[in-house]
C-alpha cells in the first residue's frame, strides 16, 4: 500500500484525483489542473508536500559534516537562513538535490526527495561516520507549500496579522523559526510563496485555515507545469547520479570557495570545468502543434543528438515547452521527434515564466 500524508482523508473527501508518487498517494488534482496552475500564477495556491524527507543534523560538526556532503556551503549561512544544493557522489554525479535550514544552535534541517528517500539516507549515514554529528528523520511532520502573487498576503489572514507582518518581510530563502513550526519564503513555482514545516497533528487544522482563506488545493499536475515553466528541475529528469551539476543548469549551486574545503565530488567537478563541458540543458518551445514529453529525441543543425529530460504544455504561453540536454553548439533551432514526425523548435534560455511574465520572445502561438 502507498504511503500516506496526514492529510490524504482530507484530499479525498474533497474529490481529489489520486495517484502512487514515488511510493505515496498524492493528489494529481482536485477537478482541473489548468485553474489550479492559473491559480497559482494569478491568487495563490496551496501544495501538500508532506511526502518530502525531512532530516535533522544536530552535534558540535553538524556544519562540517554538510559542508563535507553538500556542494554548497552552509558556512554562508546565517541562523534563519537557508540554501539550496546537491548531494553528489565521488565521480560528481546527483544524489540528490535539497534545501538546508540553518536554526543555530538547534542545528539544520535538510529537506530532501521522496523518490531518493532510501538512498539519501543510507548515503548521509555512510558519510556521518567519522563526524561528531547525529542524523535523524522526522516523521512527524506536515509541509504545506503556498505559492502565488498572493501568497503572503492571504496566509497573513489565515495565519495572523502579526505572523503575516513577520512573513512579508523575509526574504528570499529567509524563515522564521517558531520552535514547532518553520515559515520560509520558498518554493517551486516561480511565483512568491511560503513553505510551511509543521507538526502532522496541526496540519488539518492548517489546510482548512488556508482553503477559508481563499487559497485552492492543487496537485501534483500543476505543480510540475509550474516548475517546468520555471525552469526548475525534477530529480530522476534533470538530474540524477549520471548527471552534473555543470551540465543541468546547477552550476550555481557549487560553491568553489574557499577553495580548501573539500567535498565530495569536488575533484570530477573541477576536472569537468577544467575540460568545458560539452552537453548542456536548454530550454525548448515548439513551434507547431504537437506536445513534448521526456525522452523525445532532440537534432542540432549540425546533426548531433540531445534528449528532453521533461515537457509539457504550458498553460501560460500557449504551447509546448520542455527542458533538454543538448550539445553546447546547439545553436538557436532544432527539431524533436514528435512521434516520429521531426518539428521544429526554438531554443531558449530558462526560466520560460517567472512571477507570471513570460520571459521568453515567442513567434505568434502555433495552432491548437
Amino acid at each position: 500500500m502507498a504511503k500516506r500524508t496526514p492529510l490524504f482523508d482530507l484530499h479525498i473527501s474533497g474529490e481529489a484525483k489520486m495517484l502512487d508518487f514515488c511510493g505515496w498517494e498524492m493528489p494529481l488534482h482536485y477537478g482541473s489542473q489548468l485553474h489550479e496552475h492559473a491559480q497559482v500564477r494569478q491568487g495563490a495556491g496551496v501544495f501538500d508536500v508532506s511526502h518530502m524527507t525531512l532530516l535533522e543534523v544536530k552535534g558540535l560538526e553538524a556544519r562540517a559534516f554538510l559542508r563535507y556532503v553538500l556542494a554548497n556551503d552552509v558556512a554562508r549561512l546565517q541562523p534563519g537562513q537557508s540554501l539550496y544544493s546537491c548531494i553528489l557522489s565521488k565521480t560528481g554525479g546527483i544524489l540528490d538535490g535539497v534545501v538546508v535550514y540553518d536554526r543555530g544552535e538547534a542545528g539544520y534541517i535538510v529537506v530532501a526527495n521522496a523518490g531518493t528517500h532510501d538512498k539519501t539516507i543510507a548515503w548521509l549515514n555512510q558519510q556521518i561516520r567519522g563526524f561528531e554529528a547525529d542524523l535523524r528523520e522526522r516523521l512527524d511532520v506536515a509541509i504545506l507549500a503556498v505559492q502565488g502573487p498572493q501568497a503572503v498576503a492571504l496566509l497573513g489572514e489565515a495565519l495572523g496579522s502579526d505572523t503575516g507582518q513577520q512573513v512579508q518581510a523575509l526574504r528570499p530563502f529567509q524563515f522564521l523559526d517558531e520552535q514547532d513550526r518553520i515559515i520560509s519564503r520558498t518554493g517551486y513555482t516561480g511565483e512568491d510563496g511560503i513553505e510551511i514545516i509543521l507538526p502532522a497533528t496541526a496540519v488539518t487544522a492548517s489546510w482548512e485555515r488556508l482553503l477559508n482563506a481563499g487559497i485552492q488545493p492543487c496537485g501534483l499536475g500543476a505543480r510540475d507545469s509550474l516548475r517546468l515553466e520555471a525552469g526548475l528541475n525534477l530529480y530522476g529528469n534533470e538530474m540524477d547520479e549520471s548527471t552534473s551539476p555543470l551540465v543541468c543548469g546547477l552550476g550555481w549551486s557549487v560553491a568553489w570557495e574557499p577553495t580548501d574545503r573539500k567535498f565530495i565530488g569536488r575533484s570530477a567537478l573541477e576536472k569537468q570545468r577544467q575540460d568545458k563541458v560539452k552537453t548542456v540543458q536548454i530550454g525548448l518551445v515548439l513551434e507547431e502543434r504537437g506536445m513534448l514529453r521526456a525522452r523525445q529525441r532532440v537534432v542540432a543543425p549540425s546533426g548531433a543528438t540531445g534528449i528532453v529530460t521533461s515537457g509539457t504544455f504550458s498553460p501560460t504561453l500557449g504551447r509546448a515547452i520542455g527542458l533538454a540536454r543538448v550539445p553546447a553548439d546547439i545553436g538557436a533551432y532544432c527539431q524533436v521527434d514528435v512521434r516520429s514526425r521531426y518539428c521544429p523548435a526554438l531554443v531558449v534560455k530558462p526560466p520560460f515564466v517567472r512571477h507570471g511574465h513570460c520571459l521568453i520572445g515567442l513567434p505568434s502561438a502555433p495552432p491548437v
